[in-house]
């Protein structure tokens, strides 16, 4: 590339990449600098790597963020790089969100490891009503996500304004006669990738970031059209080292959500497959760990020690989510890659797929009470186009599902993507099922009649004993995309609450 004739501006920050190049590190180095920046200021990358010369502009055109200028002396490449463009020098950064009453700190989720004595626990009643996990956020609240992950707002501001956000999502929930409760999952950009920004030697960068880093990048952006989201506004984990717990995932969202309501608490986290999934990226992660098993071996052990801290510290339900077992069983082909719920790494035969998952849930729970553990699965949560998400029943999965050694399945049942609840009949009768009967993607309250119909069919196929009313999915996805405005994901919590009454009354 042609050499400008002179550099004009000065950098706000610069570092120093030595000889890697952008498939070895290079582009984690510049999201570490570049994101603490505010957009208009300038980032210098020092680079003595040949490649980087045709690379990093590519890289700036995929991303969004200008190349200013270019130099090179005694064998070193100099880039000054403007977050965004220089037109945006002059605007002056957002203030950082705050919200009133929100003095309380958080601190990184350290929460004794006490056990809980089985009568200071809320049980979970037959017909019981709750959501999924997510609830809509806040405007200010997505703003405060987008600052706090690129470091332009501080630990202590981003909880207050999320313990704000959690009143507000829980108040609704109150409002609406949930019998079990959630933190609406404010804190999380999204509902799975959230957790590599927790652990160590993990690190949230945008998709976009991950194109010079496979073998086919053409294929891969082509790929990354398929989501209804920028693929640059989705953060997505790469695993850089052995993965460690440092601190909890999600114990301080339980501690703070025991102070607002006496009613049973929820607590959904990604499931191990499905994180497995999400972070296992041959073109990363290999650097770190040999095979994908070693991988999902650190993340058992992970997620292991966070479940007991959360049954310790007093959730009454623990919920995995693993909606990527119906990618598993209806996308078809072995090692096709899908989008769906961020599971961007390839996968083996549906057999071996679900053999795997089997073993890893199991592993998690293993000693946990019935009672306490459960597994959510859907057909994806990312879209409102009903014909752009996976189709078909549960009869594939209800082997996988009788095996697992947890006491209740929430289930996407609503849509008619999800077929008839019968696929279900043979699942063990010692286990609760939470039906789906709203689904939170339609603009649409489900009238009562439909509601309490299908809740009375399930009850009939199961005991009216075992079921919970449930929406489908979460009532939010990725920052970026809602799928549902707070009002009319409340509307459709009440209508659940009104049937579980009639049938409560019958």
């Amino acid at each position: 590339m042609d050499e400008p004739a002179q550099r004009s501006h000065r950098p706000d920050v610069s570092f120093d990449g030595g000889d890697l190049d952008c498939g070895s590190g290079l582009l984690l180095l510049i999201r570490k600098h570049i994101d603490p920046l505010a957009r208009g200021q300038i980032l210098e990358v020092r680079s003595t790597e040949v490649s980087v010369e045709q690379d990093l502009p590519a890289w700036c055109r995929l991303t969004g963020n200008e190349l200013i200028s270019w130099s090179r002396n005694a064998g070193t490449w100099s880039f000054l790089i403007c977050k965004g463009s220089l037109a945006e020098q002059k605007e002056s950064p957002a203030p950082a969100p705050s919200r009133p009453g929100a003095e309380r700190r958080v601190e990184g989720a350290r929460i004794s490891a006490r056990l809980s004595k089985p009568d200071s626990i809320p049980q979970i009643a037959p017909l019981s009503v709750m959501g999924i996990g997510s609830w809509p956020r806040p405007r200010w609240m997505l703003q405060a996500l987008h600052e706090h992950v690129e470091g332009r707002l501080g630990e202590d501001e981003f909880q207050a304004t999320a313990d704000d956000a959690v009143r507000f999502a829980v108040e609704a929930q109150l409002r609406s006669h949930a019998d079990v409760v959630t933190d609406g999952e404010q804190r999380r950009d999204n509902y799975a990738s959230f957790v590599g920004g927790l652990l160590e030697n993990c690190q949230l960068i945008p998709l976009t970031d991950l194109l010079p880093l496979v073998d086919d990048p053409e294929k891969f952006e082509k790929e990354l059209e398929s989501l209804d989201v920028p693929a640059s506004e989705v953060r997505h984990p790469a695993v850089f080292g052995k993965l460690r717990r440092g601190r909890p995932i999600a114990a301080h969202e339980l501690e703070f959500v025991r102070t607002l309501t006496d009613r049973p608490v929820k607590i959904a986290l990604p499931g191990p497959y499905l994180l497995t999934r999400i972070m296992w990226m041959e073109c990363i992660s290999d650097k770190a760990y040999a095979t994908r098993e070693e991988l999902a071996g650190d993340i058992v052990q992970i997620l292991r020690e966070e479940l007991h801290d959360l049954l310790s510290a007093g959730a009454a339900l623990v919920q995995f989510d693993e909606p990527v077992l119906t990618e598993v069983v209806f996308t078809g082909a072995k090692n096709s890659r899908s989008f769906m719920c961020g599971a961007l790494s390839e996968k083996g035969s549906a057999e071996h797929e679900l053999a795997f998952a089997r073993e890893l849930i199991n592993q998690v729970v293993d000693g946990a009470p019935l009672e306490r553990t459960a597994i959510h699965i859907c057909r994806g949560n990312w879209t409102r186009d009903e014909s752009a998400a996976l189709s078909g029943d549960y009869r594939p999965l209800v082997l996988i599902l009788k095996a697992l050694k947890l006491g209740n399945y929430l289930l996407e049942l609503c849509t008619p993507r999800a077929g008839e609840i019968e696929a279900l009949k043979e699942l063990p009768t010692d286990r609760r099922i939470g039906v789906g009967l709203v689904n939170p993607k339609t603009e649409i309250v489900e009238s009562l009649k439909e509601i309490v119909a299908k809740a009375k069919r399930a009850a009939d196929l199961f005991g009216a004993d075992r079921i919970f009313l449930t929406p489908d999915c979460g009532f939010a996805t990725f920052a970026n995309n809602p799928v549902c405005i707070s009002r009319l994901a409340e509307a459709k919590l009440s209508a659940l609450a009104r049937a579980a009454e009639i049938l409560k009354a019958r």
